[in-house]
């Protein structure tokens, strides 16, 4: 199985670098912009399936790209910030500095006030690649998501702990690409970015 990974498009919480979480915001015109550009850059490469975040910006990122050709997944949302979700991190670390500095510590096992911990994201995210593998052998898949869980599944595919998936960054609109095989997966492209040319 190939998959190609996508986060979605810039959104106004993205540029204002608030947590955004499970609060469905729609792209903004950049982000428009950059899931053109995946559009274009996609245009040529054909996909057995198409997975998509049931959450606006990744829904509108899909349809940009394929029109209403994909199938939305619940388990394939960003990770609940709950409480934190709007803020930026300075705005946390003032209204919320236990709540956080107990997360810093533990961020697998301990969740934000009314959110999710990245345990709860990775067995979600488990269970989406689970499926995957199981239905899609031999098969190109795209999957657009967001940035958390897309750093989890492939932290899961390639056998990584997910508590260090921190250490894969993906921009908005970026393309990732794994190939699965018997023996085990292979990262074959990491944080693409090179379809937006000069754009944010």
């Amino acid at each position: 199985m190939k998959l190609y990974l996508i986060r979605h498009g810039q959104t106004a919480l993205n540029h204002a670098q608030r947590f955004q979480g499970h609060i469905d915001t729609p792209l903004n015109e950049v982000g428009r912009q950059q899931a053109k550009a995946l559009a274009r850059r996609l245009s040529n490469q054909s996909f057995d399936m198409i997975y998509s975040s049931d959450m606006l910006r990744a829904t509108e990122t899909a349809s940009m790209i394929c029109g209403l050709n994909f199938q939305s997944d619940v388990r394939l949302r960003e990770l609940k910030f709950g409480d934190w979700e709007g803020l930026t991190y300075s705005e946390i670390k003032e209204k919320y500095p236990d709540t956080l500095q107990a997360w810093k510590d533990n961020f697998y096992d301990n969740a934000p006030p009314n959110g999710e911990t990245l345990s709860d994201l990775a067995k979600r995210t488990r269970s989406f690649l689970d499926d995957l593998l199981k239905c899609h052998k031999d098969k190109t898949i795209m999957v657009v998501a967001h940035g958390g869980v897309l750093q989890a599944l492939i932290c899961l595919a390639l056998n990584i702990p997910p508590m260090m998936y921190w250490q894969f960054h993906l921009s908005p609109a970026s393309l990732s690409e794994t190939s699965f095989y018997p023996e085990g997966a292979i990262l074959n492209l990491l944080n693409d970015t090179s379809h937006l040319g000069d754009a944010p």
